[in-house]
């Protein structure tokens, strides 16, 4: 490959990561680079979480998923992991949702009110 060619192949790579980018000519503008602000995670009595069934994109395998956690994701994560530890099943915690492999709606009720979540069973 000529170094002509291998330059245009390079720009045409990086093109991508300009993208967003502002460029201005004001000797003070600042470029602002905050993104999104974390939540603050709410008190566990003021959250109101919903504990549903789902088998969708799981190959027909039913999966406890529980919505509406508002906080940041450590705390997302340790719910989850205690939900599972308590479970004794595997799952996962991500985007806002925890969830637990199997049918395990009754026992992630129990554990959340034990745990001073207010919680409610929806979905079928």
């Amino acid at each position: 490959m000529s170094r002509n060619n291998r330059k245009k192949k390079d720009d045409q790579d990086n093109w991508k990561s300009r993208l967003g980018t502002v460029y201005s000519t004001n000797p003070d503008f600042e470029y602002d680079t905050e993104g999104e602000e974390e939540e603050e995670t709410l008190p566990v009595n003021q959250q109101d979480l919903r504990v549903m069934l789902d088998k969708k994109n799981r190959k027909g395998k039913a999966a406890t998923l529980v919505t509406g956690f508002v906080g940041t994701d450590d705390d997302l994560k340790a719910l989850g992991k205690m939900l599972k530890t308590k479970c004794g099943v595997g799952g996962s915690a991500k985007d806002g949702e925890i969830i637990i492999q199997g049918d395990m709606r009754d026992k992630v009720m129990e554990l959340l009110k034990s745990a001073g979540y207010k919680a409610k069973k929806s979905g079928g």
